[in-house]
């Protein structure tokens, strides 16, 4: 009799709300986070689906982004990672992880709201690789306000720049230098469909992404350049303690979701995998939306 397969109740796999509130200054380090968030350092297993590949991943040091690199390190892509300056601890706690694997990781600090560092990280990206075959555009700035009054102009600014500017400076650049066949990955979010009145500028943002991922893929695909986008919803990441969210909300992030719970960065990872292979040759100007049930339209 063959082996019963491993199935596990999915509302039960990781640690629920209520959460301790944790206050952290932006942009924060996961290493403080309680619980710490699965980025799939001991979980995720690789299959060779993205051999010999070759990635940029921006905001690559913690979160989502850094459960991206994890991924895609053990479906055997190269991988480089932008971050900045200040998460420097993350992203050498990452490239510890690689070197104990026998992989390198290409740290490129830079930050993104300028335009030249922008369009030079695209570059450098595929000078150090010896190429750019996927760029994921994760890195992404978000402030809680109570009103629309006590968002400053520089807050709206930093955020339009981080979230929407350095996606379009990125994306030009690599339309110079990606292969046909390359795929390009943007972030967007559960905010950009059922936006939240105290994250304003940053779903605002976020509906930015829906549309220049939808448009940008019907120019790209004529290079035979594919283009999709990932919504996540509520995930456990440090983005959230560090300013992203009140503290209150923090200590029951994701308990509306019909999951009861955030989902984990490692629980994400696969929708970058599968986009960025070749399996989803086909898929061209989507938004996966990856949400624990949270309806999204």
């Amino acid at each position: 009799m063959a082996d019963a397969p491993d199935l596990r109740d999915p509302r039960d796999l990781y640690p629920r709300p209520p959460f301790e509130k944790q206050p952290q200054e932006a942009t924060g380090l996961d290493a403080k986070m309680k619980p710490e968030p699965d980025h799939g350092e001991d979980s995720y297993r690789g299959s060779n689906r993205l051999k010999g590949r070759r990635a940029l991943i921006t905001g690559g040091d913690s979160g989502i982004g850094r459960a991206v690199a994890i991924a895609y390190a053990r479906e055997g892509a190269e991988v480089a990672i932008n971050y900045l300056p200040q998460e420097e601890d993350d992203a050498n706690d990452l490239a510890g992880l690689f070197e104990n694997e026998g992989r390198k990781l290409v740290k490129l600090p830079g930050d993104l709201t300028d335009e030249e560092t922008a369009r030079g990280i695209v570059r450098q990206a595929a000078e150090a690789l010896g190429g750019l075959d996927i760029m994921v555009l994760n890195a992404g700035k978000q402030v809680t306000q109570p009103d629309i009054t006590e968002i400053s102009s520089e807050q709206f600014d930093q955020t339009m720049k981080t979230n929407v500017y350095a996606m379009f400076w990125m994306s030009q650049e690599a339309m110079k230098v990606m292969p046909v066949g390359a795929s390009i990955i943007t972030v967007a979010s559960t905010q950009g469909f059922d936006p939240s009145p105290h994250l304003l500028d940053y779903a605002t943002t976020k509906f930015a992404i829906r549309g220049f991922t939808v448009a940008f893929a019907q120019v790209a695909v004529d290079h035979g350049i594919r283009v999709n986008g990932v919504a996540p919803g509520p995930f456990w990441t440090v983005l959230q303690p560090a300013g992203g969210q009140t503290q209150e909300k923090v200590a029951h992030f994701g308990e509306e979701t019909p999951m009861g719970r955030p989902g984990q960065p490692a629980e994400i990872a696969g929708a970058f995998v599968y986009l960025a292979s070749n399996d989803a040759s086909f898929t061209v100007g989507e938004i996966l939306a990856v949400t624990g049930g949270k309806p999204v339209s």
